[in-house]
């Protein structure tokens, strides 16, 4: 297959690029705005792949947008750019409104366009699939988990952003019939990650001595799921799943937050001898609560399963310890995405494009 994929330079999309030009013979038209957060490095060799044609285009450009769809006649989207981040929603929700919603529009509208114009055994083997995640349906009390049918509850301007593009993802299947899936994930972790997220963010705060800000008391819960097994989730749904469905991924790994940064500063303890700051975990701090911070989210991930017989391959003892691993023996990559030197290819890319 040929398969668009949106978002392909951040985390998660990286990690599915990746897999797809290793693991299968699929042709990939990798689609990222390279925002902050956006990383070619991440792509490691799959970058310079043949099979692989990176494009820099917002998916809030409808015109650039068909453009992609015009010269590549995708067989597949899977559209994973987004903005991602609860903190930064809450300071700045404009940009999430923008990419999270009037992207998705755009991106729904162009390969509406597109699989109009297929012939028909072309229109009936077209996928688009949607990712988005499980803060959309809020927060969960101690018991209980999210399933496919959880009524949506969003509580920060990203979960609502994100509920806003999956209905209408829903929407353009049940009113136009173009053949969509959505999957809502579970927290993701792993290599390539960008330090703004909880894991990285305590790696590398604990390599350098720096305080290990934990919001509130730590003890709000989420699900684990190493990223890796995500990517491999996102090949089965695209291949097996049904047009129409949802679909939720999750690790079966919750964890309360001071239990994740302890268990990091404890691998790291153990994994970096040599460093000054052991025991890692006396950089523990507790900071004011973020605004309206879901206590838990816990992902019931048994349809996937049962349906497609996806299973997580990583627990959160093994996955967190080959991320850490990965952090300590990557310290280039982490040093140009801390110092922004990374943004130095992200100019040369731009330059190439316009020349």
């Amino acid at each position: 297959m040929r398969i668009l994929v949106t978002g392909g330079a951040g985390f998660i999309g990286s990690a599915l690029v990746r897999q797809l030009i290793g693991e299968t013979s699929h042709e990939v038209v990798n689609v990222d705005k390279l925002t902050y957060a956006g990383n070619l490095d991440s792509l490691g060799p799959a970058l310079d792949d043949p099979r692989h044609h990176f494009e820099r285009v917002d998916i809030c450009d409808a015109a650039g947008v068909k453009r992609l769809f015009d010269q590549y006649r995708p067989d597949a989207v899977m559209h994973l750019a987004a903005e991602s981040h609860v903190d930064r929603s809450i300071d700045g929700p404009a940009a999430f409104i923008q990419t999270n919603v009037t992207g998705t529009f755009c991106l729904l509208e162009a390969a509406l366009s597109h699989w109009r114009s297929l012939d028909a055994p072309a229109r009936d083997a077209f996928r688009f699939l949607h990712i988005s995640t499980d803060e959309v349906f809020g927060s969960l009390g101690a018991e209980g988990f999210f399933t496919e049918t959880t009524p949506y509850s969003p509580n920060s301007p990203y979960s609502a952003s994100k509920a806003s593009s999956d209905h209408l993802v829903r929407a353009w299947h049940h009113t136009y019939g173009l053949p969509t899936l959505i999957t809502n994930c579970s927290n993701n972790y792993g290599p390539y990650q960008f330090p703004e997220k909880l894991i990285p963010v305590m790696i590398l705060n604990a390599l350098a001595g720096k305080p290990l800000p934990i919001y509130g008391k730590g003890d709000n819960v989420r699900d684990w799921l190493y990223v890796d097994d995500h990517a491999r989730a996102l090949r089965l749904v695209l291949e097996r799943g049904t047009p129409g469905q949802t679909y939720n991924v999750g690790g079966h790994n919750e964890k309360t937050n001071i239990e994740v940064v302890r268990t990091i500063c404890a691998l790291l303890d153990e994994l970096a001898p040599e460093s000054p700051h052991r025991p890692h975990e006396s950089l523990m701090t507790f900071v004011t609560d973020r605004p309206g911070h879901d206590k838990r989210y816990a992902i019931d991930a048994s349809k996937i399963g049962r349906e497609l017989g996806w299973t997580p391959a990583e627990t959160f003892d093994t996955g967190l310890r080959r991320t850490v691993q990965w952090y300590l023996e990557n310290t280039e990559w982490c040093e140009r995405v801390s110092s922004g030197a990374y943004r130095d290819r992200l100019g040369l890319q731009r330059e190439q494009q316009s020349a």
